[in-house]
């Protein structure tokens, strides 16, 4: 299994097909919420984008991270996805590790934010992150703010 984390202009055009096919296929037609997923944010140059291929070459995860200012004061992570051929597998927990870790290598010393939908606060607390506001719709669907403190990070190492 292979983890890549690229910038959109790395990306070869399989990938990115690959990419907004598990986005697709997850947020808009599994979860049935009609939103425009191509946003622009994908090609900023700051936009990282975390993959992971199986051996067969079928993309099972994905997460893209923003850079802080670009749509959240801090850096955000989010379109977090598994393939539904991939789930109960953990690969959820290595992709969010992965995330983080390349968000800390990229911007250290920055706070991470994500917009969770409610119901996965609990999973994503487990990787200290707090929330932070209160629960709110989007695209139909309860989610709350929740951040990752860089500061507290700091405090644990020191």
């Amino acid at each position: 299994m292979t983890w890549m984390c690229y910038r959109f202009s790395e990306l070869s055009s399989l990938q990115l097909y690959d990419v907004l096919q598990l986005r697709a296929a997850i947020f808009v037609v599994e979860q049935d919420c009609a939103y425009q997923d191509i946003d622009g944010l994908d090609m900023h140059p700051d936009t990282r984008h975390i993959l992971h291929y199986s051996t067969k070459g079928e993309l099972l995860a994905y997460l893209r991270i923003l850079a802080a200012g670009v749509s959240y004061p801090d850096v955000a992570i989010g379109r977090v996805v598994t393939a539904t051929s991939a789930r109960g597998q953990g690969l959820g927990h290595q992709l969010l590790e992965r995330g983080i870790s390349a968000a800390k290598s990229v911007w250290p010393d920055q706070d991470l934010y994500l917009s969770a939908q409610a119901h996965l606060q609990r999973y994503y607390q487990r990787y200290e992150f707090a929330t932070v506001t209160a629960e709110y719709l989007e695209d139909g669907i309860p989610h709350v703010g929740m951040r990752w403190q860089a500061s507290a990070e700091h405090l644990k190492s020191s």
